[in-house]
């Protein structure tokens, strides 16, 4: 008679357990947490017009972005594409293309784009007119 009691205390004990494990798999919820996407994208005309002589071997050009505030300079990302005419493929600065290398320094409220020649030597011919499309990528630390 000891004999079955124990049997069928094992039994109720495993089915507790059985039991608790179902409960608990079946209480757990996948939670997604959705962020919003604060990334801005602006793209601005240049004109050959907005270049000056910047250390008497490269050109420069300030672009205005008031959208590139104090944290997207200090947290986040500056990327700088540009493309010559409508339908033209963008490329990502900083790149060497068309003989004259770009790159770009960025400051809150403004982007500055730099041409020179690939060499370093004199000064490169003014480029011609181009869509510049600048992504701000927010980030947190």
């Amino acid at each position: 008679m000891a004999k079955k009691l124990k049997s069928l205390m094992k039994k109720i004990l495993s089915i507790i357990c059985l039991f608790t494990v179902v409960l608990t798999a079946a209480s757990c919820k996948k939670e997604t947490v959705v962020v919003p996407n604060n990334n801005i994208t602006r793209i601005k005309t240049v004109q050959p017009t907005a270049w000056t002589t910047y250390q008497g071997n490269a050109l420069t050009t300030d672009i205005d972005l008031p959208e590139l505030t104090d944290d997207y300079n200090e947290n986040g990302a500056v990327l700088v594409y540009v493309a010559y005419g409508d339908n033209a493929p963008w490329e990502q600065l900083p790149e060497t293309f068309d003989g004259q290398a770009f790159s770009f320094t960025h400051n809150p409220g403004t982007v500055s784009l730099y041409v020179q020649n690939p060499n370093g030597v004199g000064l490169p011919a003014t480029p011609s007119p181009m869509y510049v499309k600048i992504v701000l990528i927010e980030s947190r630390n």
